[in-house]
């Protein structure tokens, strides 16, 4: 992997804004390696996301900060700038389910995921031999609803002394309090099926089984303190038919669970998404 720095903007649309940045990471000697640009037409705003390779730039982080400082408030920008050696902090929360938690193991092992796994946090104890396999430290924190109070304090200093920079709910059966959600700020990332609003509780694969629906699926997104309301960043769906049982059903939005919760996490980790009007810019 290459040692790059990705810059990311959001700011009302206007002439000159990508000749302004091209400009100025020229002038400095940067080597772009992937841009990529979107525009809201109806709200006007421009979005953007630069990668550079590092060698032979010319100015380090704070430099950069002070350099690019004039460029971005002339063109009232949000900016964000961040590199690719800078591997993110991940805590994984769990229940039983553990599907999603193995595949962000072994992809954590092959290399896919920029980024570590720094702890597991279970409610159950049913991933710790998973965690010791994977030599991961793992801790089990009951959740009732009289505990939830004292259980969340638990899992904060726990976070903190692992110094989490990203929460990933990996099929995690319990709803954070609005408290838990302000302080990490774009920073949980949630998957659940597809299904909602029509089929909610604790059966949903169940319940659309009676019903006989023709697609099922799965969505991530980041959480806020709306429950399953926050900003949508990947979604998957399959098709199934009359011939399809219920263990079917299951395993198919299993597998898809899967797939777009490592999605989500893997564009969070190499700085591919912009968040406005609680949605998501996806850059490839």
């Amino acid at each position: 992997m290459k040692n790059t720095a990705i810059l990311l903007i959001d700011c009302p649309d206007r002439k000159g804004l990508v000749a302004a940045i091209a400009n100025f990471l020229y002038a400095n000697g940067a080597n772009i390696l992937h841009a990529d640009q979107h525009q809201d037409n109806d709200l006007n705003l421009f979005f953007m996301r630069v990668e550079w390779d590092l060698e032979g730039f010319g100015l380090s982080g704070d430099a950069f900060r002070a350099e690019f400082a004039p460029v971005a408030a002339r063109f009232h920008m949000r900016w964000k700038l961040a590199y690719s050696a800078r591997k993110q902090r991940l805590a994984v929360f769990v229940s039983r389910y553990q599907h999603c938690l193995v595949d962000l193991l072994y992809r954590r092992q092959i290399g896919e995921l920029n980024g570590e796994i720094a702890v597991i946090i279970g409610n159950h104890e049913d991933a710790r031999p998973l965690a010791e396999f994977h030599r991961v430290p793992f801790e089990h924190i009951p959740v009732t609803a009289a505990t939830k109070r004292e259980a969340e304090q638990r899992q904060w200093d726990i976070l903190e002394h692992h110094q989490a920079d990203l929460i990933v709910l990996a099929r995690y059966m319990q709803v954070l309090s609005p408290e838990f959600v302000a302080r990490y700020p774009q920073r949980i990332i949630n998957v659940h099926h597809s299904f909602l609003p029509a089929f909610v509780g604790a059966r949903p694969h169940q319940a659309a089984f009676q019903r006989g629906v023709k697609l099922i699926g799965a969505t991530s997104h980041y959480v806020t303190e709306v429950l399953d309301d926050g900003p949508i960043i990947e979604q998957d769906v399959a098709r199934v038919s009359h011939r399809h049982d219920l263990e079917d059903f299951v395993q198919t939005g299993r597998d898809l669970e899967r797939l777009v919760l490592s999605r989500a996490v893997r564009w969070h980790l190499e700085h591919r998404i912009l968040l406005y009007s609680n949605k998501t810019v996806i850059f490839d």
